[in-house]
């Protein structure tokens, strides 16, 4: 993924197979093939947030990278035959970035992702707190995850039996918030808990006993990790900046990702209102439903046959 040899061979392997249509389901298709395709865009992350900060690579790498990522992407979107738009939010979000025309922005079809529901049953009991928020998934700046830090570290001033769990796989990204977090909550800092990669047999734990699912993305293009929260009958608290509010309409509490008092005063709600909590566990029940991978299949098929 990602690499110049992605680039330069793949377009070998797709002249040889000689298909009648070829199916790119992320952005980078490789810049050389000229045959007939459909290209998945699920965001436009990498052009809304450029900072070196989401990224490891030296500055140099980093600027020639950001290039290549510009050049393949506008292509792939100007010479598809399809796009899909894994939102309405993201569809829009592509036909202003690209400035496409009337003719372009035709070809865009709006098709919602899938989601896997599960079963609640615990596999393995663990030991956990008995009092904690949740947040699952990496920890790339738009993820706002600092901002998440540093309004936990007001809330316990108050509330010391909390806890707040982020669960993700142990990197760079994640090495840099520990030791923000470190420099935020001092002597607080057990109250959060880095776990590194959790095996399937565990996560159920996690997510069950979650007082709330906390969400403070700044940006997505269709938002499933709050969708699979609420497959596991706990509220969630979200952001409601980008596609967000379109996805989860009023199955969660929304907050302003950038403003520390407004999530702040949403914490305290939810945990002191069990007609709130109650009210959102019973919605998210009915928007999970509204998704699913067999009906994504069908118009992916359909816009195939078209």
């Amino acid at each position: 993924w990602y690499s110049l040899k992605e680039q330069l061979l793949l377009p070998f392997v797709l002249y040889k197979l000689k298909p009648d249509l070829v199916h790119f389901t992320h952005f980078n298709v490789p810049f050389l093939y000229n045959g007939k395709y459909i290209v998945t865009i699920h965001d436009l992350i990498m052009t809304k947030f450029p900072s070196k900060k989401a990224s490891k690579l030296n500055r140099l790498f980093f600027v020639i990278k950001r290039m290549g990522y510009n050049l393949v992407i506008k292509k792939a979107v100007k010479k598809a035959v399809k796009v899909i738009a894994v939102s309405k939010f993201t569809s829009e979000d592509i036909k202003q970035y690209f400035k496409l025309n009337k003719k372009e922005s035709k070809k865009i079809k709006v098709i919602y992702e899938g989601l896997t529901t599960v079963d609640n049953n615990a596999v393995e009991d663990i030991e956990l707190p008995d009092n904690y928020f949740l947040y699952i998934g990496n920890a790339y700046p738009h993820k706002n995850l600092e901002f998440l830090i540093k309004v936990f570290a007001k809330f316990i001033k108050k509330n010391k039996d909390y806890y707040l769990i982020l669960i993700g796989n142990n990197n760079y990204f994640y090495t840099r918030l520990k030791q923000y977090a470190k420099e935020i909550l001092q002597e607080d800092i057990d109250k959060v808990i880095f776990t590194g990669f959790v095996p399937d047999k565990y996560i159920v734990n996690y997510y069950t006993n979650a007082k709330a699912y906390i969400f403070p993305s700044l940006y997505e293009g269709f938002g499933l990790p709050p969708l699979e929260a609420m497959n596991y009958n706990i509220p969630v608290l979200s952001s409601k900046e980008s596609c967000l509010s379109e996805i989860l309409e009023d199955s969660v509490l929304y907050f302003d990702p950038y403003d520390e008092d407004d999530l702040l005063s949403k914490i305290d709600n939810i945990i002191n209102n069990n007609e709130l909590r109650s009210n959102l566990v019973s919605k998210g029940k009915e928007q999970i439903k509204k998704y699913s991978w067999s009906k994504m299949v069908k118009e992916i098929l359909k816009l195939y046959i078209e």
